[in-house]
């Protein structure tokens, strides 16, 4: 099967059980007999630990193989995710969600470091994007299947589809992915070396220090969607998925003409202008819209945060080649320790000001993030 399909199925699986929590945490709330804030807990429990364990996975995929990585995340992710649904009480849930966040960390960069490898750099970009579609389509799935599906038959089974997802993908990665033919040494003076060559690159910490904070402002809200639609007329977890899921659709219309964007725009007008569209759009929410309209905004947040997202994709797969699985878990772990932060940092500020106020205060700072990313990175 076609290397980029096989790397999809896996990096979906990985990014339905991501989103699949964002609209359930009312849900959560009411069944676990706690409270709001406490159910956002859940969706740091899972970015944090991806966020750290990347410093471990990073590494173990540059010695022991890349595809080999990912099948033991895979089985990992899928055995967690079944855990999750069982799970009595809500430190159990919590938990279970933490075990699979490690783990599914070891899916995504992985792959795109897999991409990194096999693909030269001038269709890099393009071979990336196609592997996002697969991912924003697990994204859209694990936000707009979860919110209907947890109306009807409660979050339990919302993990349980999960579970199932990321077990087909394993199957498949195990019958189909080959792997490579040459490994690296395992040992933690060799990690220490590979990381020590990626920060040796000028750029690195400035693409790092901007996924990290695309993290915080882009991903860092979502846990909140859903108690900001309620003044917009929505009613629940199904809105908040919808709401969601048009983020990822904004994501697949990227995909679609990114090859003209890259052609017309550059590389540093990408970053720019993503960056200004992502922020306009979330500004846009604190109007008195309703939901339905707000849907469709967060459809034009999505694209421009994927303008900007891609295009530090790909700076990333070129900070260190000798040891890119090093580079793109450093990547990854910014931009999901940012994910992590993000909903601690947003409930204050949400309680304390609105939620109106917290995402006007997000899409600010994201214009301000594209703007001078795309000049210091540049500079460099």
């Amino acid at each position: 099967m076609p290397f980029i399909f096989i790397l999809g199925l896996a990096g979906f699986a990985s990014a339905l059980s991501l989103r699949s929590a964002d609209p359930l945490l009312p849900v959560l709330a009411l069944d676990l007999d706690i409270t709001l804030r406490e159910a956002a807990l859940l969706a740091s429990a899972y970015t944090l630990p991806y966020a750290i364990m990347q410093l471990v996975l990073g590494p173990v995929g540059d010695a022991i193989g890349k595809t080999r990585l990912i099948r033991i995340s895979l089985t990992v992710l899928t055995v967690a995710l079944a855990l999750s649904a069982l799970a009595p009480s809500y430190g159990t849930v919590l938990a279970a969600r933490a075990l699979a966040g490690g783990f599914a960390g070891g899916i995504i960069p992985a792959s795109m470091a897999l991409i990194g490898d096999r693909v030269a750099y001038a269709e890099r970009q393009f071979s990336i994007s196609r592997f996002l579609v697969a991912v924003i389509s697990g994204q859209l799935a694990g936000s707009a299947i979860s919110g209907v599906l947890a109306e009807v038959a409660g979050w339990r089974a919302v993990f349980g589809v999960s579970a199932v997802v990321a077990g087909a993908a394993l199957v498949m990665a195990t019958v189909f992915l080959k792997g490579e033919t040459t490994r690296g040494e395992l040992s933690l003076s060799g990690s220490i070396a590979r990381y020590r060559t990626v920060l040796e690159n000028p750029r690195s910490l400035l693409v790092f220090a901007t996924v990290l904070g695309e993290g915080v402002l882009i991903f860092g809200v979502f846990p909140f969607v859903a108690p900001m639609l309620v003044p917009h007329g929505a009613s629940g977890a199904m809105e908040a998925g919808i709401a969601i899921s048009c983020f990822a659709v904004g994501g697949i219309f990227y995909s679609m003409v990114v090859r003209r964007l890259v052609g017309s725009l550059g590389q540093w007008g990408m970053m720019r202008i993503g960056g200004l569209v992502a922020g306009l759009a979330y500004v846009s929410v604190a109007l008195p819209l309703h939901w339905t309209v707000i849907a469709g905004i967060f459809v034009v947040a999505g694209f421009g945060f994927y303008m900007l997202h891609n295009t530090m994709q790909t700076q990333a797969t070129e900070l260190a080649p000798s040891a890119r699985g090093s580079a793109l878990a450093l990547f990854a772990s910014c931009f999901f320790l940012g994910q992590g932060l993000g909903p601690i940092l947003a409930g204050p500020i949400s309680h304390s000001l609105g939620f109106g106020t917290l995402f006007i205060l997000a899409g600010v700072l994201t214009m301000a993030l594209g703007a001078g990313a795309a000049w210091l990175i540049r500079s460099r």
